[in-house]
């Protein structure tokens, strides 16, 4: 009796295939990339959610592995003088904005930061020196302890261009000092 030993070309053909499936998982398994979404920074604050590396400067500075740098922008301060966020709020112009010589401001104030339904805003130049008063009224009913929305409309001098301070004084008809607020901020008057 022989013993044959050869295989059939069949076998071959199917241990091969079945070689060459494993080597491609293996190589597809070792060498594969991971697919990274892309992030897309578009702001300082978007580079920080991205991990990205930041100064510790002022501003800080956040920096991309493609070389683009994003500068953390800081608001202006608001100076409250005898007041708070709990008593007026400005929604429109915001700190540090750029301004036309005619713009409006909006928000909030508590019912008593008026008088008659009105208080003065006013806007100084870069000495501190008037530029222009204007009143701002009550968009509903005033006589409350409530948050009211008021609206003023504001003109500056066709002259005036640079840094300025937006000023909302309370409504003082005593003209007492210690009834005396205010909330202030800068902008810049351009255009």
């Amino acid at each position: 009796m022989s013993y044959n030993t050869v295989m059939k070309p069949e076998k071959i053909i199917s241990i091969v295939l079945a070689l060459a499936v494993i080597a491609l998982g293996v190589w597809f398994g070792f060498f594969r990339q991971e697919s990274v979404p892309a992030v897309s920074v578009m702001s300082f604050q978007d580079c920080v959610k991205a991990g990205y590396p930041t100064t510790s400067g002022n501003p800080r500075q956040c920096k991309t592995p493609d070389g683009r740098t994003y500068a953390e922008e800081i608001a202006p301060p608001i100076t409250y003088a005898n007041s708070s966020a709990d008593l007026i709020k400005v929604d429109l112009p915001f700190p540090g904005a750029v301004t036309g010589k005619e713009f409006k401001v909006t928000g909030q104030a508590r019912g008593y930061w008026f008088f008659e339904a009105s208080f003065p805003v006013e806007v100084l130049d870069k000495d501190g020196k008037s530029l222009v008063v204007a009143i701002a009224q009550a968009q509903s009913e005033w006589m409350t302890e409530n948050f009211v929305p008021f609206e003023a409309n504001i003109k500056v001098p066709a002259t005036y261009i640079g840094p300025a301070t937006l000023v909302l004084h309370k409504d003082n008809p005593s003209g007492l000092p210690e009834h005396e607020a205010s909330i202030s901020f800068p902008i810049t008057i351009e255009y």
